[in-house]
């Protein structure tokens, strides 16, 4: 515990937040072990399946982006994805250099979306923000059940986004839902569908629509879980003349 206890940046230890492991624990005890061995144990982040040392992280000198994660970022899950929340922030801000829209396909709770909003002060831009989401699960749908999907998800999430009149909530599956209500032109994408045909659907209806220098996130792209999204996601790309870079965070960058 002693070098675990030297960290500069305590909050970056979040290990509980690990996916496809069936003991934490050993896990954990790794951690302790390699913080103290560290010559100089700072800057270990872990969490989100992602371990890595001597980093700089200089994201949590961010008081803008730090203070909007705080607000939102409730679960052990959410505050175990903060790299990835990290990712969409740099995309965000970058996208804001170009023309269009901001649009996140599986908004789930609205949480990361929320968290970018606060991060560029989105209520107070002249773009909108379209969100997109089943918000409830069955077993006739081809998406994976999360905990907090149910009839009234799509009502908070709606009340979470109140005080924003430029952002607007569309409750269907993607990409047919996109018929009710899509932007023009786009500056930032996210997707988050867990789902190969849908992200792929998403794609044929919106990528044209990214504007030159919009910035498009894939979440699920480099895990192991979803690789069917990799392979046909990789394939439809290079199609069209793009490579997806891999992120360790598992997340996917492409650059319009």
């Amino acid at each position: 515990m002693a070098g675990r206890d030297k960290l500069i940046h305590p909050t970056a230890i979040m290990s509980r937040a690990f996916y496809g492991v069936t003991d934490l624990a050993p896990i954990q005890a790794a951690v302790d072990g390699i913080a103290e061995v560290m010559a100089e144990p700072r800057g270990l982040f872990v969490g989100d399946n992602l371990i890595t040392l001597a980093k700089r992280l200089g994201f949590l000198e961010d008081k803008i982006l730090m203070e909007a994660f705080l607000r939102n970022a409730e679960t052990v899950a959410e505050r175990g994805a903060l790299w990835r929340i990290v990712t969409l922030v740099w995309a965000a801000r970058s996208a804001l250099r170009v023309e269009g829209d901001f649009v996140e396909c599986g908004c789930y709770k609205g949480n990361s979306a929320r968290i970018v909003s606060e991060v560029v002060n989105f209520g107070n831009l002249p773009r909108h923000y379209y969100l997109y989401d089943l918000f409830q699960h069955d077993e006739s749908m081809p998406h994976h059940s999360m905990l907090e999907h149910s009839e009234t998800l799509v009502d908070q999430v709606r009340a979470r986004f109140s005080d924003m009149s430029n952002v607007t909530i569309t409750q269907g599956r993607v990409p047919d839902s996109l018929a009710v209500a899509a932007p023009e032109k786009i500056a930032f994408m996210h997707l988050d569908l867990n789902n190969a045909a849908a992200e792929i659907g998403a794609l044929e209806v919106l990528f044209d629509r990214i504007s030159p220098g919009g910035v498009l996130i894939l979440d699920d792209f480099g895990w192991m879980a979803y690789q069917d999204q990799m392979i046909a996601e990789v394939q439809w790309m290079l199609a069209r003349g793009y490579r997806v870079l891999e992120l360790p965070t598992g997340q996917g960058l492409v650059i319009k």
